[in-house]
């Protein structure tokens, strides 16, 4: 079971590139209780991709999770106000 959820959206536009991109992150538990860390990632407004990684400890997801984090922030991804947020299906 995890400690604490974790959760995340964000987005990159730039109305110059025609950019509007969106990445989202969250760590859950399978059935077997084991953590996986699935990511999505597209264009805002369509379904977009996802990609699901298992683990045997929730402490690796939780690094691949932050690294993910800090390689989108360097790219130019922001975070959105939470009302904003689409939710994560």
């Amino acid at each position: 079971m995890l400690a604490q959820p974790y959760r995340l959206y964000v987005e990159r536009t730039d109305a110059a590139k025609n950019m509007a991109r969106f990445y989202a992150l969250s760590i859950e538990t399978t059935l077997f209780g084991t953590p996986c860390l699935t990511r999505r990632w597209g264009r805002i407004g369509c379904g977009g991709q996802s990609m699901v990684h298992h683990f045997d400890r929730e402490e690796q997801a939780v690094s691949m999770f932050l690294e993910l984090l800090r390689a989108k922030r360097a790219r130019g991804y922001k975070t959105k106000p939470p009302a904003q947020q689409p939710s994560v299906a």
